[in-house]
């Protein structure tokens, strides 16, 4: 359900002070695994560079069980894995195997074109697991969408973390809270896991012009009023927002400033041109996405 179907919901969107827009995400089952999408929506595509947003699980996988997301290709944006519990391995055309483990930042830049498997490491199938986080998608600059791929991997320890007054945030991206964080994005990206314990007070920073809160867990007074966890709250250009946890809490800061130009999405491939979309197509029909090394499966093209 979004805002646009529920009346009171647009009502109070329109009386505060600092939230612009509610989106409720729609749920989908993809493979046995529950993905919640926040962006794109209908009545919002994009937050800054954020072109796609979805919280992952939490899913209990059962022994001998996992994640299997076989290889399939992108363009034009990068992906930014960030896990809560459980772990994923990535394998991607570049030759790069990497252990996804919460915490870590895990930034791929598809450009001009990559291809990746996203599974559950081998040694956490026979007893199970659990697996939650957030996968999101970034638009990159027209600049620079058909830039050479690229993984990076930015582990726990190398990320600022800020501790103040009841509030605990790990600075994913850009620069906020004093701290600036060492992953490099094409544009300024704004991306932060806060921790807030119950009544405790944040003031956010308004340095980035599109921002909005993803709340995880928990329970958050903005502007008086109470929001439950599952909620994706769009912020004005307004500064002054101080938010508070009704019960302990945690929420996704993300935004940038405003991408150049609306984004053309479709199935896995992102552009500022439709045109270029039709080409990725015409590439994955004729096999000339390189193969993920050690990967035999792939996704075929949707129909």
């Amino acid at each position: 359900m979004s805002h646009h179907d529920c009346p009171q919901a647009a009502a109070e969107a329109a009386e505060l002070a600092h939230v612009e827009q509610i989106i409720v995400p729609r749920s989908s089952d993809i493979g046995g695994f529950e993905v919640r999408r926040a962006l794109p929506a209908r009545e919002r595509r994009m937050v800054g560079p954020f072109v796609f947003f979805d919280q992952m699980g939490p899913n209990d996988f059962e022994p001998g069980r996992g994640l299997d997301v076989r290889p399939h290709p992108h363009i034009g944006l990068a992906t930014v894995t960030y896990l809560f519990t459980g772990a994923m391995s990535h394998r991607d055309s570049l030759g790069t195997v990497q252990t996804i483990e919460p915490g870590a930042v895990n930034w791929m830049t598809a450009g001009r074109g990559i291809a990746h498997s996203e599974r559950t490491p081998p040694e956490l199938r026979p007893d199970g697991s659990r697996l939650s986080g957030i996968q999101a998608w970034v638009a990159l600059p027209q600049s620079v969408e058909e830039t050479g791929p690229d993984f990076t991997h930015i582990a726990q320890d190398d990320l600022p973390e800020i501790e103040a007054d009841g509030a605990r945030i790990r600075l994913l991206t850009g620069e906020a809270f004093g701290a600036r964080s060492p992953v490099k994005t094409a544009s300024e990206t704004l991306y932060a896991d806060v921790r807030l314990q119950a009544g405790s007070r944040l003031a956010i920073d308004s340095r980035v012009a599109e921002r909005a809160i993803y709340l995880v867990e928990g329970e958050l007074i903005i502007d008086g009023q109470r929001w439950e966890a599952g909620r994706l709250l769009v912020l004005k250009d307004e500064p002054g927002l101080v938010v508070q946890a009704a019960r302990d809490s945690r929420f996704m800061l993300l935004g940038g400033e405003p991408m150049d130009g609306p984004r053309h999405i479709w199935w896995n491939f992102v552009s500022s041109r439709r045109d270029r979309i039709e080409q990725a197509k015409e590439d994955r029909r004729a096999g000339r996405f390189d193969q993920v090394i050690g990967e035999h499966e792939f996704i075929p093209l949707p129909e």
